[in-house]
């Protein structure tokens, strides 16, 4: 049965930043299709664990802050989850920070930590998940875009570029690793209301013109992302790589 594919049954699956939000709406879902979850972030998530738990799956929590976590830091992390979990074979690269500045005033410090977290990290979490997946033949990446992976945003210039090199890592790896068995995939979400858009939600008149562009009118919630995901994590995806899947409301459709 096709349904049956995207089952995730005896599966594990590492997934940053999942304390809350995009990161812990994506855990529970994953976990809600079968998988057992391995969470890491530099904050324990107690509720997220909880909820895994209650779901039936497995629930591990993996303490790592990516802002100064290094390669080898993150590959232990990897190899922690897989090896406390018994396996590894999804990874989902959710955690992200932005800094909101004029970019002629850009701090160098802003432009290090949101190039820190939102692409060298990912890229060394995709090495550490890879070298796993490579040798079981096996696995599923996905990574999180934005819709600033295709445009330039207003005062988010570290954000932007950190987001568009995402899409090309994601197109990079699945070039390397599709013909092994493992997918490498990225979602982009569009406006979601989440903490990272609270200043841009508190903006009445930013609010109010980013609403009205959304063709489905209305902010997205993190709920809106979990069918995207389980869907590119699992067997029904199994010819799918180096995709965007956008999950925008029809933003880009404008």
């Amino acid at each position: 049965m096709v349904l049956d594919s995207f089952r995730l049954d005896g599966r594990v699956a590492l997934v940053t930043g999942g304390n809350r939000g995009i990161g812990q709406a994506l855990a529970i879902a994953l976990a809600q299709a079968g998988a057992d979850v391995a969470l890491l972030g530099r904050t324990r998530p107690a509720e997220t664990v909880a909820r895994v738990a209650a779901l039936g799956r497995r629930a591990l929590a993996v303490p790592v802050d990516l802002a100064t976590a290094g390669p080898d830091d993150l590959a232990g992390a990897v190899s922690r989850a897989a090896d406390e979990l018994g396996r590894l074979d999804i990874l989902v690269n959710n955690a992200g920070i932005i800094r909101r500045s004029a970019a002629v005033a850009h701090p160098p410090e802003d432009w290090a930590a949101v190039l820190r977290v939102d692409l060298d990290a990912v890229f060394q979490l995709c090495q550490g998940a890879g070298r796993i997946m490579l040798s079981q033949r096996h696995g599923k990446i996905v990574n999180v875009a934005s819709m600033l992976s295709y445009q330039g945003g207003i005062r988010v210039p570290s954000y932007a570029a950190a987001k568009h090199a995402v899409v090309g890592l994601t197109r990079a790896l699945a070039n390397e690793w599709a013909a092994t068995g493992v997918n490498v995939n990225a979602i982009a979400p569009g406006y979601i209301a989440t903490d990272n858009t609270a200043p841009l939600r508190a903006d009445a008149d930013r609010e109010a013109a980013i609403r009205e562009r959304i063709p489905a009118g209305r902010w997205g919630v993190p709920d809106d992302l979990t069918g995207a995901v389980v869907f590119l994590a699992s067997d029904a995806a199994r010819y799918v790589h180096g995709a965007v899947l956008a999950v925008d409301g029809g933003w880009l459709a404008r």
